[in-house]
């Protein structure tokens, strides 16, 4: 029988912020364990949680990027569970009434297997904002806690059951990361724990509208291991059905070095938590004024910018796409783009020249000496015939070394394009008395020869004759 998967995600990402959620103590990551912390993250009796603004605000601002309806009443609950990683023994959480409801994002282009997406809008049920919970290290047979994690604000993302494939999981996982980190709520670099994922799966028989039962998939750390696991899920459970089996409602963790689920508990239901308002923390009120306020500072989102840079900058589709890989980089290609003459020939030596020299020395933007206005001009450079491409790759580089302005390299170096046209004819002639071979194959119609003999011409000006004066020379001394 063909079933059909119905898929809802749950992102877990931490909000970048100064402080924890609810204590003054340092939000980030690499300290040694159980060094940030102070009796509120710790839960000793007595103390009181205070909210962190900048944390609320940025929740509210992910609820309007993911076009979610912002509540102007919500309040924090107590969600009452017992694990090592839980000093209290109770998570500050949201239940009822979350800041954030109703959203959706729209995917498109290629999933992970690189197979075509149609564009879809996938829904998002709410997204609220709690405390991270302790981490747990699983080492020679014990478990440390390191409760430098504990109270980091963490948002929940909690999407409708509209995705049907690993494919677009994986498509919606990737914009989802692109919106966090252009709004700036999130680094969501996983390695570190900023941006988690669980999946929920059932299958139902194709044409059956009712939902089958939902099994969870933990401990996902990567996209690749949330596709590699809706795969593995779709496999077993369709399995057990063929089979005349029953799935239960269970949560399993994923083994990604095997690459299978295994089970690690029956399923808790909401009523498990206990959850009830949190007496020491007062709700929450917005009034209509406040949320435009944060509309308005939202930035452009990276489907926009793309659609913008292929309609204003000429860029092809999968140009857009890179540009716009990393927010950073997108405002340099901006900005560089803005003054140059050939947009598109700044987006070809950023792709080809930049970030392969950032991957040659392991260094990133922020600390690149090429602003956007001296690569912008020295594409202007090219593309008005001053240098050619051999000659900008050279300054290229001197200016990634030293972050000297490429008109002062050209100068300095004695790097200028030879554009005269008595100095190009001298060189040409001599590239023709040198190659007899190759003149007598072109005269026979042998046209490919003239990109040898171009060459020579190059070789013979050190790079710097234009290229284009050479082959009109060339002509015409060959008749």
């Amino acid at each position: 029988m063909k079933y059909e998967a119905v898929i809802g995600l749950e992102v877990h990402v931490q909000v970048r912020t100064k402080s924890k959620m609810f204590c003054s103590c340092a939000n980030k990551f690499g300290a040694e364990p159980n060094t940030l912390v102070c009796p509120v993250c710790l839960g000793y009796p007595g103390t009181l949680p205070v909210p962190n603004r900048e944390a609320v605000r940025k929740a509210i601002k992910a609820g309007l990027l993911t076009n979610c309806t912002i509540a102007k009443y919500s309040k924090f609950d107590r969600k009452s569970y017992f694990y090592p990683d839980l000093a209290k023994n109770y998570q500050i959480s949201q239940f009822d009434l979350p800041f954030c409801e109703n959203g959706f994002l729209q995917i498109s282009g290629t999933g992970f297997s690189g197979a075509p997406l149609p564009e879809k809008k996938l829904g998002i049920t709410r997204i609220h904002l709690e405390e991270d919970p302790a981490k747990l290290n699983h080492a020679s047979g014990a478990t440390g806690a390191d409760y430098n994690r504990s109270g980091v604000p963490l948002i929940e993302i909690v999407g409708e059951p509209d995705l049907r494939s690993a494919d677009e999981a994986y498509a919606y996982l990737t914009a989802l990361k692109e919106i966090m980190r252009y709004g700036e709520i999130s680094d969501c670099d996983m390695e570190k724990g900023q941006m988690r994922c669980d999946v929920n799966i059932s299958l139902r028989p194709e044409g059956q509208k009712e939902f089958g039962v939902k099994i969870e998939l933990k401990n996902l750390n990567s996209f690749r291991a949330v596709h590699r696991a809706i795969e593995y899920e779709y496999w077993r459970q369709s399995h057990i059905l063929d089979e005349g089996g029953v799935i239960r409602q269970e949560t399993r963790g994923w083994n990604d070095e095997a690459g299978e689920s295994y089970l690690m508990r029956s399923k808790e239901s909401a009523h498990d938590y206990r959850y009830f308002p949190d007496p020491d923390l007062m709700p929450f009120e917005l009034s209509d004024e406040e949320i435009e306020k944060l509309r308005a500072e939202l930035p452009e989102l990276p489907e926009a910018m793309r659609k913008r840079f292929e309609e204003s900058y000429q860029l092809s589709a999968y140009d857009a796409g890179v540009m716009t890989s990393d927010t950073a980089l997108a405002a340099y290609f901006d900005a560089a783009a803005k003054l140059a003459k050939q947009p598109k020939l700044v987006a070809n030596w950023i792709s080809s020249e930049l970030l392969r020299l950032f991957g040659e020395t392991k260094t990133t933007l922020d600390v690149c000496k090429i602003t956007p206005e001296s690569l912008a001009q020295l594409t202007n450079l090219i593309a008005d015939g001053k240098i050619n491409g051999k000659i900008g790759k050279s300054v290229f580089e001197e200016m990634f070394a030293t972050g000297d302005a490429p008109e002062k390299i050209i100068a300095d170096k004695g790097l200028s394009q030879v554009s005269d046209s008595s100095a190009i004819a001298s060189v040409v002639t001599d590239a023709i008395n040198a190659n007899p071979k190759q003149v007598g194959e072109y005269k026979a119609g042998n046209e490919r020869v003239l990109q040898y003999l171009v060459g020579q011409v190059m070789k013979l000006s050190k790079g710097r004759a234009n290229p284009q004066l050479v082959i009109a020379e060339l002509k015409k001394q060959l008749g």
